[in-house]
């Protein structure tokens, strides 16, 4: 079955979309191949570095230490990995709330 073509042009709505949002998903991509990028094997002992650092800060009690400013940003990095973890659990779930069980194993093609 052939959809006709619309030779006509589209909407100035779907125009005045794609004009808002090229510039926008230009920004997104430039810093996307930035951050989403796996660490080099340069950037690991620096990882273990810092984690070592965090670790001992915690058993020497120097992070009492920190500045409002320095525990706020530590706070927002904790809580959005705290968040990563939970968006990859409602993924790998499928669903919000708990698990979604089959009593008849042949409804699991069914929903996948």
């Amino acid at each position: 079955m052939r959809f006709p073509r619309n030779k006509r042009r589209p909407p100035g709505l779907v125009n005045a979309a794609v004009r808002y949002s090229k510039p926008r998903l230009a920004t997104f991509w430039h810093y996307a191949k930035v951050e989403f990028v796996p660490p080099t094997s340069a950037e690991i002992p620096i990882a273990i570095q810092s984690l070592k650092k965090i670790v001992n800060s915690a058993q020497t009690g120097s992070f009492k230490q920190l500045t409002v400013k320095e525990a706020v940003l530590n706070g927002l990095v904790a809580t959005e990995v705290w968040m990563w973890f939970y968006i990859g659990e409602i993924i790998g779930k499928r669903s919000i709330v708990g698990y979604i069980m089959f009593e008849d194993q042949s409804l699991i093609s069914d929903y996948i």
